[in-house]
């Protein structure tokens, strides 16, 4: 593995405190480029690390493409390769997208997270490992504020108590052309996306947003990745205040002595 990407990794795992001894990790993927290289760092750091763990790997068919599963095969012999276990579960996101008609990625989200934290729970996982990288929380960071005018993303490691399953992001300080350049040169067969929305979505949106800002102000990403941390406030207004907050100041204004 690139130095570059294990110190990174690294750099996640120990800040966050994401694996510790006995953990049963599963693992999301998807077949992208992001999670093959979480799932194969995972298995390389497994030997390497001085910690107990388990991993077993996960893809959900969210029935966009009704060869997906044949296509999922090929992630099954990657799994095969890094001596793995592989699961793939059918969820119907499709089907609830068109009966529901509601936000598409809202749904398949919410669908296919509570799909993995279930097999989670029915496999002894107290873990759940997804590929989100830095790119992702900025760019979620950012939609956040513009669409809800919220300063809030992702954390790097989650615990959920409905489900006691603790969700870890081992890719959170990487770039995502770091990883395209590393599976460019491992030469992994990236699954294309069966989303039927791939590339017209709201984030997409804003990934192109960042790159065009970025032209005007170079350091855009690198002040937005600073902006995430909480001590980054600096002077903000305080919270509105409420009618009754406000009510003997206002009769001050309005009632003379």
């Amino acid at each position: 593995m690139q130095k570059l990407i294990e110190s990174k990794i690294m750099r996640a795992l120990v800040e966050f405190d994401m694996i510790q001894d006995g953990d049963k990790i599963l693992i999301g993927l998807s077949g992208g480029k992001d999670s093959l290289l979480l799932t194969y760092a995972l298995t390389i750091l497994q030997k390497r690390l001085a910690k107990n763990f388990s991993l077993v790997a996960l893809t959900i068919d969210p029935n966009f493409d009704e060869n997906f599963q044949s296509n999922a095969a090929k992630l099954t012999e990657f799994c095969k390769s890094l001596d793995i276990q592989h699961k793939i579960h059918s969820v119907d996101i499709a089907g609830v997208i068109r009966e529901q008609g509601k936000n598409p990625c809202f749904t398949c989200a919410y669908f296919r997270r509570a799909a993995v934290n279930r097999i989670a729970n029915e496999l002894g996982a107290n873990k759940v490992a997804y590929a989100h990288h830095l790119d992702d929380a900025v760019e979620t960071f950012l939609m956040s504020l513009l669409s809800s005018g919220q300063l809030t993303t992702f954390q790097p490691k989650t615990f959920l108590s409905r489900t006691n399953v603790t969700v870890i992001r081992p890719l959170i300080y990487l770039r995502e052309f770091e990883i395209e350049n590393f599976i460019a040169e491992k030469n992994f067969d990236v699954l294309k996306s069966p989303c039927p929305i791939d590339g017209t979505t709201n984030r997409q949106t804003i990934k192109n947003l960042i790159v065009e800002l970025g032209k005007t102000f170079p350091d855009l990403f690198d002040h937005l990745t600073a902006a995430m941390r909480k001590n980054s406030i600096g002077e903000l207004w305080d919270a509105p205040k409420t009618r009754k907050q406000m009510r003997e100041t206002y009769f001050s204004y309005v009632h003379k002595s």
